[in-house]
């Protein structure tokens, strides 16, 4: 096994922008349109009808779902293998919101499994990048909101007037679990790491319409019940101290596991008793990795997965480094 990468799937959106474009430019085919916009890249999917391609190595050109089906616990960990099977537990995308996005909630896995047969969703994010003056959404002003408040100020078309907007900057880290209100505004780019569902609830597009002045599907009905109240700012932000040369924990959960990861130098990473693939997702600066005298390089806006089946990676260079794993 080696440290393996995917190709990009770059993702249409009327929010986004030509940042991905730039960002990907090693890693994307010169047959992509740029004429187009993009607000996402999957950069690692499980998710059906998405699933990512591998890019280099004696596996170039297999997908995700059949490589786990071939190397099983020695790719994904044991543990995982088992409750997930061939289901790759995480997705990793990479946002750029050149226009704000709708607001939304995702549900829990509980709600998701008895209406969709699915995962539910939560998520982080890593604000790479932001405009001066951007902001998040999170939650409400009033932490003491009622349902029948919220259920009116989207009837009136007012949710923007209760929801909370936080400001941000480059290398703030936010925890969305699953029930808490959210959105992205204009003029970020943003690392998102998440369960593998693609379930969202609209509950609001800010008033927008399309030409022919209709505006997107709300999910009223379905929102509501999946909506935790009391989730906002102080629950979801994570404050860090990065280290050099070591795993500093950002976001620790039920679903997944982010550390930061500053290289300056040499990094000595043990994973001996992990029993958990691990992903990189490099920020910025560039590694040469060797992982028991299989190398790879790593540079900004790459992203990689090391087996499970590693006990010892070692990283060399100059790096800022998402780490996560289940």
């Amino acid at each position: 096994m080696y440290a393996i990468k995917f190709k990009p799937q770059l993702k249409e959106n009327i929010w986004g922008g030509k940042r991905l474009l730039e960002i990907k430019k090693d890693q994307l085919p010169r047959t992509v349109d740029k004429t187009k916009v993009y607000g996402e890249s999957w950069d690692i999917s499980g998710v059906k009808g998405s699933i990512s391609k591998v890019a280099n190595g004696f596996l170039k050109g297999n997908n995700l779902q059949e490589i786990i089906e071939v190397y099983m616990g020695d790719l994904v960990g044991d543990s995982v293998f088992e409750q997930f099977g061939l289901d790759f537990p995480l997705l990793i995308k990479n946002l750029d919101c050149n226009d704000t996005l709708s607001v939304q909630v995702h549900p829990n896995d509980e709600l998701a499994a008895e209406r969709h047969d699915s995962f539910g969703k939560t998520e982080m994010w890593y604000i790479a990048d932001a405009d001066e003056g951007a902001v998040i959404y999170l939650g409400f002003k009033n932490k003491n909101i009622t349902r029948e408040e919220y259920i009116k100020a989207v009837a009136e078309g007012t949710v923007a007037d209760i929801l909370q907007a936080v400001p941000v900057k480059k290398g703030d880290v936010y925890f969305i679990p699953a029930g808490t209100v959210h959105a992205l505004a204009k003029g970020l780019n943003v690392i998102e790491i998440q369960q593998t569902s693609d379930i969202t609830y609209r509950i609001f597009d800010w008033n927008r319409v399309d030409s022919e002045g209709k505006s997107r599907e709300l999910h009223t009905a379905l929102a509501v019940d999946a909506i935790d109240f009391e989730s906002g700012v102080e629950e979801c932000c994570r404050p860090y101290e990065p280290k050099a040369n070591e795993e500093v924990n950002i976001v620790d959960c039920d679903f997944f596991k982010t550390d930061m990861l500053v290289v300056d130098g040499v990094a000595e990473l043990d994973y001996a008793g992990r029993d958990s693939f691990t992903i990189y997702m490099c920020l910025e600066g560039r590694v040469e990795l060797d992982m028991e005298g299989e190398k790879e390089s790593l540079s900004a806006g790459e992203v990689l997965l090391i087996p499970a089946s590693a006990n010892e990676v070692v990283l060399s260079g100059n790096a800022k480094i998402l780490a996560s794993h289940l």
